[in-house]
């Protein structure tokens, strides 16, 4: 179990509200130091908000939050040095050109980042004399990831890094971002994009309607799953019977989740057979994060 010096990020018991709207109903997580934790939620569970508090950009309405040991609503200037943020929207002025604004972010921060090397690093050394007004989505998307760095982070906080890039930009940004934790720095991602997460992380908190629906380690919070297929469909209650585990119908196949697969496949087999039916697909592994995601929050796969 980590100590409290091990973690960038503490939350306890952190309370968001929009008047009568309880966005964050009494949140607790920490950040150890060089993890990644992604944050995952639908609109409106209080990923954005969760994270603002945490970046000094929204006071709590209750609640303890302790960023580098700092208070980040009255130690926000301290933590500025040490912090990288990564704005969805961008924040930047719309003729600024590219390389001018890595070196500008570069020199505020101080922390002896070179500009050629962040250009470099992200991919954008070839477009720095464009401006943020002509770039593409994922042009954006890399300059906004190229300014958190500037700061030679401790912390990251990464709002859908990978969003509107192409198959080559996300490869890049996530070797990016497990270069990040490789370093030391505590690593904090808000993505809806699931396959992204789970490429990603180390931790996994899952809200929903601002509390936590899951949170773990991600290889502890995916069970094992079995997914199988028969000749002659069968009620899935039958399977639930023998198995001692909740079977479930997904499409055309058969879902068991926590058991494990060579008992499974076994009971199965001879569960079908007695109902006249074979299995003609096998498939073993880790349950998907997607699959998970939509059960604790409610939506129908």
């Amino acid at each position: 179990m980590s100590t409290s010096a091990d973690h960038a990020l503490e939350v306890h018991d952190l309370v968001v509200r929009y008047g009568k709207t309880v966005a964050v109903d009494g949140l607790s997580f920490h950040v150890r130091s060089g993890s990644v934790l992604v944050l995952l939620g639908r609109n409106g569970a209080g990923k954005t908000s969760t994270i603002e508090v945490c970046e000094g950009f929204r006071r709590a309405e209750a609640g303890r939050v302790r960023v580098l040991g700092l208070d980040p609503a009255t130690h926000r200037a301290a933590l500025n040095r040490h912090m990288g943020v990564m704005l969805q929207g961008g924040g930047i002025y719309p003729s600024a050109r590219v390389g001018e604004t890595v070196a500008h972010y570069c020199t505020l921060y101080g922390a002896g980042v070179q500009p050629n090397a962040v250009l470099e690093r992200i991919g954008l050394a070839a477009l720095r004399s464009r401006t943020w007004r002509t770039l593409s989505g994922g042009e954006k998307q890399r300059l906004s990831l190229a300014l958190a760095l500037c700061a030679r982070p401790s912390i990251a906080f990464l709002d859908e890094p990978t969003s509107g890039v192409d198959l080559d930009g996300r490869r890049e940004i996530r070797s990016i971002i497990h270069d990040l934790a490789a370093d030391g720095c505590a690593v904090v991602l808000a993505t809806h994009e699931l396959d992204e997460a789970e490429r990603c992380a180390d931790d996994v908190l899952i809200l929903d309607r601002g509390r936590v629906a899951a949170m773990g380690p991600l290889a502890t919070l995916r069970q094992p799953e079995t997914r199988f297929r028969l000749s002659t469909p069968v009620d899935p209650s039958v399977f639930t019977d023998s198995l001692g585990f909740s079977v479930q119908r997904d499409g055309e196949d058969y879902v068991v989740t926590g058991s494990a697969a060579t008992e499974t496949i076994a009971t199965v087999a001879r569960v079908a057979g007695e109902h006249q039916a074979t299995v003609v697909d096998v498939r073993a592994g880790a349950q998907r994060l997607e699959t998970l995601f939509h059960r604790l929050t409610e939506e129908t796969l």
